[in-house]
């Protein structure tokens, strides 16, 4: 079951990363960009939750498969 579980994290973690790298390169964060310096907030959380996702996806699927 842990197995199963991770893998829907991770599968979560890299459709979070997929739109961060969508919303990073649309108009609105080449606006931020231009005057800030960074991409918009919303690209950042999607990227930064997406590879916290990955990671725990991934741990979750390796220690389930190790313990069951």
């Amino acid at each position: 079951m842990n197995n199963v579980l991770g893998l829907a994290i991770f599968a979560a973690g890299v459709v979070l990363l997929i739109f961060g790298v969508n919303a990073s390169h649309s108009f609105s964060s080449d606006v931020s960009r231009f005057f800030t310096g960074n991409p918009t907030d919303k690209s950042m959380w999607l990227l930064i939750g997406g590879a916290a996702a990955v990671i725990i996806g991934l741990v979750v699927a390796v220690r389930g498969s190790r313990h069951g």
